[in-house]
């Protein structure tokens, strides 16, 4: 393929456009760009959400009050029991770690243990479900870190462990801490 000289248009090519600008209609700009409001019109000036208290430089700033905490959930057995569990004072009569698993594996492991457990009259079981990993990527969503962590608590408040859990809580340090759960069964009737 040659290149073309800049010499302006080809006879078929001036005739083409002569074709094109006949028939085409301009485009009616709008007049104006922006609406203007009525200068009558006034805004109230906007209050601030919390009342500022004066600050003066080189005066400590006061601490940010902390968002609210994570719901808990209400106590459903006897406190006295509840307080000795969370202090690690009851020794859990059966217990199953979950450390390595899928979710497709540790359900039904869990759901086999809690049944088990509760079919022969046990009242305190030891879930370790463990931390989980940190894998945050870097990406604009965030990963969630143990899997295991968060998905047990749900699966506990299903069918058919629903009806024979009383109460999930956080296990004490010496039984694992924030990667381990106590669940309270009821008792059978």
């Amino acid at each position: 393929m040659s290149r073309r000289k800049p010499r302006g248009l080809r006879p078929d090519e001036q005739d083409l456009w002569s074709r094109v600008t006949e028939t085409a209609e301009p485009i009616k700009a709008p007049q104006t760009l922006f609406v203007e409001t009525p200068k009558t019109a006034t805004v109230p000036p906007a209050k601030p959400a919390l009342p500022l208290k004066p600050f003066k430089v080189g005066e400590k700033a006061k601490p940010a009050q902390t968002a609210m905490p994570a719901p808990q959930t209400p106590v459903a057995m006897d406190r006295k029991t509840y307080t000795k569990m969370k202090r690690g004072k009851i020794t859990p009569d059966a217990k199953i770690d979950l450390h390595g698993m899928t979710q497709d594996q540790a359900h039904p492991a869990l759901v086999s243990t809690i049944m088990n457990a509760y079919a022969s009259g046990k009242r305190l079981v030891l879930v370790v479900t463990g931390k989980g990993k940190e894998r945050d990527t870097g990406g604009p969503i965030p990963v969630r870190t143990g899997i295991l962590k968060h998905a047990v608590p749900q699966w506990l408040r299903q069918p058919p462990m629903a009806q024979v859990v009383l109460q999930v809580t956080e296990a004490s340090k010496n039984m694992g801490g924030s990667g381990a759960l106590f669940v309270y069964l009821r008792r059978q009737r």
